[in-house]
């Protein structure tokens, strides 16, 4: 069920992460065959593809290029955004580290396409040697002529900010301010980085990219679903036997990728839930893994596939003990600048903490799931839509793990 290997192919070479070895594995031919192309023609094939953003939206690629305007007679820019820091999540940090090649490949292709002559990468700033390998790559590429003529690219370390992994959080940081979000519209596409045009794909978005250049956007597509194509990869944690990243088609299932490529469940062997997308995404039931790991796959199910991190619970976890840890996340992380998801995660982080101590009342569950509802879709980003996702899902499909923690 993995099939062929795309963004992981280079992994297992020592020096993967040098311009020799990527060019002995095909790269930069695609960049090669996207010089003979039109921007349009690039953009098309993206589309037809099907590549759908993997930072966390899932917005379909090439219709985001499309976005930009065409006539517009100042910079354009592409940021990628290699913030990384849902927690579960650390696929990025090996396509930095192992391939970075194939990140700047990606770049030149998308800014041919959308006519940009600056990229800019935003690296997570705890990812120090994924940082030192990209720097690296990047003078390679300078050196080799492959940067520089037209294109260039910037290397800007982030200092850990969870919201400056929303794409306008990022672009505040980025121009030197609060990484606060910004409202939409205008979207970056019209008004971004600087006041200009911007395109922000997540890193993983951008490798597979010259796999489409160079075999086509139909064939891609054919590997995954009617809504989604390619491959992903998944990073696994939690109670598994077998831990770490994965690359499968998106059609592949939540219980495929659990049972047949991460080794099956670990602790007393019997599966009690599943975060499928990273920390924001709503928790699922061992009875509901028979689901396809794309994004409307998940979306039907009642989740997200979000960044593709996923953390497996045996029947020992603690569902109220694993919410509090998640809702003292949100809470820290918290940009403050709305007033629903600054007052209401720190509120709810304390709710559920009294819970787990026992000091809980048997009101807290209703209003937290009122709080929650009522919130949702209120702020700039989908920062506080994403902390709730956990509240409802964990108190209303593990309600009784709560009731029995609040004293009668």
């Amino acid at each position: 069920m993995s099939g062929e290997r795309l963004l992981t192919r280079n992994f297992d070479r020592p020096d993967s992460h040098t311009l020799r070895a990527y060019r002995e594995t095909g790269g930069y031919t695609a960049w090669a065959k996207a010089q003979e192309m039109t921007p349009e023609a690039i953009i098309e094939e993206v589309k037809r593809s099907n590549l759908r953003g993997l930072g966390g939206a899932g917005f379909p690629t090439g219709v985001k290029w499309s976005f930009v305007p065409r006539d517009h007679p100042g910079p354009i820019y592409l940021v990628v955004n290699a913030d990384e820091g849902e927690p579960g999540t650390f696929k990025d940090r090996y396509l930095l580290e192992r391939d970075p090649h194939a990140v700047i490949e990606g770049m030149l292709i998308a800014a041919r396409a959308i006519r940009a002559s600056t990229g800019f990468v935003y690296i997570r700033g705890e990812y120090v040697e994924p940082w030192r390998r990209f720097q690296a790559a990047v003078a390679e590429a300078s050196a080799a002529g492959l940067l520089g003529r037209g294109f260039e690219v910037i290397v800007h370390r982030g200092a850990g900010a969870y919201i400056c992994g929303e794409e306008t959080g990022l672009i505040s940081s980025l121009e030197g301010k609060k990484g606060w979000p910004k409202l939409k519209p205008p979207f970056p596409a019209v008004r971004g980085a600087f006041g200009m045009p911007t395109v922000v794909n997540n890193v993983e978005t951008l490798c597979h990219v010259p796999h489409i250049i160079n075999r086509g956007g139909a064939w891609f597509a054919a590997l995954g679903t009617r809504t989604q194509g390619g491959t992903r990869i998944y990073s696994v944690s939690g109670r598994v036997r077998r831990p770490g990243i994965y690359e499968a088609p998106v059609s592949i299932t939540l219980r495929q990728l659990i049972y047949d490529l991460a080794g099956g469940v670990t602790g007393n062997g019997r599966l009690k839930a599943v975060v499928p997308g990273g920390a924001s995404a709503p928790i699922l039931r061992a009875d509901e893994i028979d689901v396809t790991m794309d994004v409307d796959g998940l979306k039907a199910a009642g989740s997200m596939a979000g960044s593709a991190g996923v953390i497996v619970m045996d029947e020992t976890v603690s569902i109220p003990e694993a919410l509090m840890v998640v809702a003292r996340f949100y809470a820290h992380e918290s940009c403050g600048q709305c007033t629903p998801c600054r007052e209401t995660t720190g509120w709810v982080y304390k709710i559920v903490r009294r819970i787990v101590e026992g000091r809980g009342r048997k009101e807290d569950l209703d209003t937290i799931l009122d709080v929650a509802r009522r919130g949702a879709g209120t702020t700039i980003c989908a920062f506080f839509d994403g902390a709730v996702g956990p509240y409802i899902s964990y108190i209303e499909k593990f309600r009784d793990e709560f009731e029995a923690l609040i004293p009668r």
